[in-house]
C-alpha cells in the first residue's frame, strides 16, 4: 500500500535525522552492497536531497524547436516529497537549472540528483533547492539533449559498480558524504536498521569523548 502524505513526510523526517553513511551500512547488512552513487555526483546547492525517486531519462540528439515538451510534462508530473533523478548520458550540456527547479519545487519536489549538467548555481543556492550533480555547464540542452521518458527505471553512475538502477519509488538520500539509493521494497527495513546503527554510534562517540580508547570501545560495542 502506498503511504499517504503524512506517512511519507514522517519517513523523510526519519531519514533526515541520520547520515547517508548509516543508511549505507544498513544496506550492506542486507546484502545491498552497490547502492552508492558515484562520488562524481556531489552537492551543488541546498542542503540534503532526500525523498522518493521521480525518474527522468533522456538522450543526446539534435532536434528542431525551442523547447522540450517531454521535459515539461515530466516536470508537471512530479509530486510532493519526490527527488527528480536525471539520467541519459548527456555530456557538456545542462540538464537542470533554476526554472526547472522552481517549477518542480512548486509541486512539492524536495531536490534533484542529476547524472549530468546543472546551471544557474547562484540562483539555485539563493533558493536553497537541494541539487546533486555530475558537472556544471551554462550550455542549454534545447536542441542537443531531450527527455525520452519519465517514471521508468533509469541508471546513474555508481560508486562500487558501473551503474546503479533507480526505480520510481526508491528513496534517494544524500548528504556531505555522498548519495545513495534505497530500493523501495527495502525502505522500511533499511530505515529502522539505520536508526539502530545511529543510536549505537552515538554510544560509541559518547564513550570515546568520555575517555575510552578505540580498543576498549571495540571490546564493549563490537565495532568502532
Amino acid at each position: 500500500m502506498t503511504p499517504d502524505r503524512s506517512e511519507r513526510d514522517g519517513v523523510r523526517a526519519r531519514f533526515l535525522a541520520f547520515g547517508a553513511s548509516a543508511a549505507a551500512d544498513a544496506l550492506d547488512e542486507f546484502g545491498l552492497t552497490d547502492q552508492g552513487v558515484h562520488p562524481g555526483l556531489s552537492a551543488l546547492s541546498g542542503e540534503r536531497p532526500a525523498g522518493w525517486a521521480f525518474t527522468v531519462a533522456g538522450a543526446m540528439t539534435p532536434y528542431e524547436g525551442t523547447g522540450d515538451p517531454a521535459k515539461m510534462r515530466a516536470c508537471a508530473e512530479i509530486g510532493a516529497g519526490e527527488v527528480s533523478v536525471w539520467a541519459g548520458n548527456g555530456e557538456g550540456v545542462c540538464h537542470f537549472g533554476e526554472l526547472i527547479a522552481l517549477g518542480m519545487a512548486g509541486r512539492g519536489s524536495v531536490g534533484a540528483l542529476v547524472d549530468g549538467g546543472v546551471r544557474d548555481l547562484r540562483q539555485l543556492r539563493a533558493h536553497g533547492f537541494p541539487v546533486f550533480g555530475r558537472y556544471r555547464s551554462p550550455v542549454q540542452s534545447i536542441g542537443r539533449w531531450r527527455v525520452t521518458e519519465a517514471q521508468r527505471p533509469v541508471r546513474v553512475r555508481g560508486a562500487t559498480t558501473r551503474w546503479v538502477t533507480v526505480r520510481p519509488g526508491d528513496f534517494v538520500l544524500a548528504d556531505e558524504d555522498g548519495a545513495l539509493i534505497v530500493p523501495g521494497p527495502r525502505i522500511d527495513r533499511v530505515l529502522a536498521r539505520a536508526e539502530e546503527l545511529t543510536r549505537a554510534e552515538d554510544g560509541v562517540r559518547e564513550a570515546i569523548l568520555g575517555g575510552m580508547s578505540l580498543q576498549e570501545c571495540l571490546d564493549a560495542f563490537g565495532h568502532v
